[in-house]
């Protein structure tokens, strides 16, 4: 083989080596958008992953405070209705005590709608009165009040006709007299007042 034959092969072989190798054109597609998924904006679009360690203590107080806000206002509930139902039970306690000592005071009205005019039986009449009157300011402050009767119109759910009786001077269903007083605690009705309606 003569020289010249042999340097001819040793260029091609290095021209050969030195040539980049084609690429398949579907590699080279698949491996760009590869690139451009890694460089998009949307591969970051994770909003936790981009916060800031103060950023992060922020939302955690604010998570913190929103709790604490919520389990307040729970408890102020709480308070509210634990203090409606004592307040309820006392009040039935006491309306149960007091409607015992009811008859009590039908007795002494009764006794001073009788008072004598005059003479020992007017003085002995007055101390009546102001025990009487003692009592009344002892159911008044425990929440314990008669019921408006007297010339009222009639209502079933404060008060109970015993009779009915034509009268020209009241209305119908007007109440013209009250046999035994009524009293309420609170919105409660303790005892219906009894009454003579006009029919």
């Amino acid at each position: 083989m003569s020289k010249k034959k042999k340097k001819d092969i040793a260029e091609e072989i290095i021209e050969d080596k030195i040539q980049p190798e084609e690429q398949d054109p579907a590699q080279s597609e698949s491996a760009a958008p590869a690139q451009d998924e890694a460089d998009s904006p949307e591969a970051d679009s994770d909003p936790e992953a981009k916060k800031s360690p103060l950023e992060e203590i922020q939302s955690k107080a604010d998570e913190y405070l929103a709790g604490w806000q919520r389990e307040r206002a729970e408890f102020a509930n709480y308070k509210k209705r634990v203090d409606r139902e004592r307040e309820t039970t006392y009040k039935n306690a006491a309306g149960g005590v007091i409607k015992r000592f009811l008859p009590v005071m039908d007795d002494m009205e009764r006794a001073l709608k009788n008072r004598p005019p005059e003479g020992d039986g007017a003085d002995w009449a007055e101390g009546i009165e102001l025990i009487y009157r003692k009592l009344l300011a002892i159911l008044e402050a425990e929440g314990i009040a008669p019921i408006e009767a007297d010339g009222a119109m009639f209502d079933p759910h404060l008060h109970e006709a015993v009779m009915k009786t034509p009268s020209d001077e009241h209305e119908t269903e007007q109440i013209i007299e009250v046999l035994q007083q009524g009293y309420r605690i609170g919105e409660r009705v303790l005892r219906p007042a009894t009454v003579v309606v006009a029919a």
